[in-house]
């Protein structure tokens, strides 16, 4: 299983202490996601390849 931070935006990696942060649940596994990255994982999610697992998959809503 990939680390990650759910303390941390999946995208840029600023933490609580530099930006807002979103919480997601996405397949059991909580992260993170400031608010400058939502449209990425709404209009754009395989951009976050690598970073979400599956996100490769997903579909733009």
């Amino acid at each position: 299983m990939e680390n990650h931070n759910e303390d941390e935006c999946i995208f840029c990696k600023r933490n609580d202490n530099e930006v807002p942060l979103v919480g997601l649940s996405f397949r059991g596994i909580k992260y993170s996601i400031c608010p400058q990255h939502i449209p990425i994982l709404i209009h754009d999610p395989q951009k976050l390849a690598g970073m979400l697992p599956g996100a490769e998959d997903m579909v733009a809503g």
